[in-house]
């Protein structure tokens, strides 16, 4: 194995917290992957890994040496691609939101793959917040608010909000017709406990400026984006979900559009990657089509 080899390696490793995994992700043998790194400290006369039960984590020499692996590495893949003038190519590994993936990202892939044919997609459709580093993601797109975090973020699109209920919850309710009224006339709304705070979201309106949260009692909570929709269906309470979720539930009287003129703000969707890794040609070529494919959004879906 090469030096470059090597490094990419070592680079893993240090990503994954694991020489198994890591060989996994490289379709190499554990063995391999092992000998690989014992070559290694041996040349350059330091212990890069810190081995445990647990866990493989870098000694400080090691954190040294894998910044620089990782612009070696870049500049390398940067080098070849200008001067084979080939395409991006490889496996790369994204995380999305589950109802994005599936509402807005999926039907446009198909563009993507056809553009980019050596790159092989492994895409974690999910709702938590996945540590990047650590579960060797090379990218997230994020819906809401960031967290505070050493991310870089590039920002895709705002996502217009919308307020629903469904024809039988609004029999037994009511239909509100401003703010004040969701409290005085006894509603309630399905609860969605956030993954990132660990709490239950309140309902948001804006109103003359401002922003208004407005929290109702609950029978039913949920963390769940799908579950979420579903239990609005049954009738267990009022919820805020982005209209490309409830626009086509609302023409087909499903669900009921309520307080239009009193939308909740709308949210931002990011895509995000960690800073100690530069972005492979394969990364930045998914960035770009990320930040175009929502041109094509319907136009009622954004801000």
């Amino acid at each position: 194995m090469d030096r470059f080899d090597a490094m990419r390696v070592f680079a893993r490793i240090v990503e994954r917290r694991s020489f198994t995994r890591a060989a996994d992700d490289l379709a190499l043998p554990r063995a391999t992957v092992t000998d690989a790194i014992k070559a290694l400290e041996s040349r350059l006369g330091v212990r890069l890994l810190q081995r445990t039960t647990r866990q493989v984590t870098p000694t400080l020499e090691g954190e040294v040496f894998y910044g620089r692996c990782l612009r070696l590495i870049a500049d390398m893949e940067d080098a070849e691609g200008a001067f084979r003038d080939t395409r991006p190519r490889g496996p790369l590994r994204i995380e999305v939101h589950g109802t994005l993936a599936r509402h807005l990202l999926f039907p446009r892939l198909p563009a993507f793959l056809d553009a980019y044919p050596d790159i092989e997609l492994d895409v974690s459709e999910g709702d938590r917040y996945v540590d990047l580093v650590r579960e060797g993601v090379d990218c997230a797109v994020r819906v809401g608010k960031l967290r505070d975090s050493d991310l870089i973020a590039r920002r895709l699109t705002l996502l217009a909000e919308a307020t629903a209920a469904s024809p039988d919850y609004c029999k037994r309710y009511g239909t509100p017709t401003d703010i004040d009224a969701l409290q005085g006339d006894g509603h309630v709304m399905v609860g969605f406990k956030s993954t990132a705070i660990g709490a239950l979201l309140p309902l948001e309106f804006q109103h003359e400026g401002r922003v208004r949260h407005v929290t109702l009692p609950t029978r039913v909570r949920v963390s769940g984006a799908d579950s979420y929709v579903g239990a609005a269906f049954a009738g267990f309470g009022i919820i805020q979900a982005p209209r490309y979720r409830l626009d086509d539930y609302f023409a087909a009287g499903k669900l009921i559009l309520l307080l239009e003129l009193f939308p909740p703000l709308p949210s931002p969707v990011n895509i995000v990657y960690t800073r100690t890794r530069l972005p492979s040609p394969r990364l930045r070529a998914f960035i770009e089509w990320a930040s175009n494919t929502f041109v094509s959004v319907r136009p009622s879906h954004l801000v």
